[in-house]
């Protein structure tokens, strides 16, 4: 495939440089950008995009009422401050979420999540993991575990803190 001709001519090239990581590597980047691309157009179809998505589902987890503050929001998801606030007023006004004050500080807001806000993401959700589980339909079971096994423990190797 692709990866292997560039293994094989940067190997050629360059015999000193370790590129059979890019085995792996090479084709982990190509795999998240064709499953970004597939993200971007399913959740296009319901005025969304991946960072909505992730804001949304966020919220979904959160403890009833569905409620998070900004704070946790951006950290969470690893945004600035400035825009997640551009991204809340974006849902805010569609009434995806709602701010609320906070009940701890009156000072600050909290960010919930409305029921249209639910089931849009539940929808765009729903519709986006039945893609990636057709996607994966090639590998079976013990292949798709093994994957994941092994996926998670490099995600934990770079991400130590957090735990992937």
């Amino acid at each position: 495939d692709w990866i292997d001709n560039v293994v094989e001519h940067w190997s050629a090239l360059q015999p000193s440089l370790p590129v059979e990581a890019y085995h792996v590597t090479g084709r982990i980047s190509r795999i998240a950008a064709r499953l970004a691309q597939g993200q971007d157009e399913i959740f296009a179809r319901y005025g969304l995009n991946r960072g909505d998505v992730g804001v949304l589902s966020a919220l979904v987890m959160a403890r009833p009422p569905h409620t998070l503050s900004p704070t946790q929001l951006f950290r969470g998801l690893m945004l600035s401050s400035a825009g997640m606030t551009k991204r809340l007023d974006r849902l805010e006004r569609r009434g995806l979420v709602k701010r609320r004050p906070d009940p701890k500080d009156r000072r600050g807001v909290m960010i919930q999540l409305s029921e249209s806000g639910r089931r849009l993401v539940a929808k765009a959700v729903a519709e986006n993991t039945r893609t990636e589980a057709e996607i994966l339909k090639g590998l079976g079971p013990k292949e798709r575990r093994l994957l994941a096994d092994s996926l998670r423990a490099l995600l934990h190797e770079l991400e130590p803190a957090t735990g992937g």
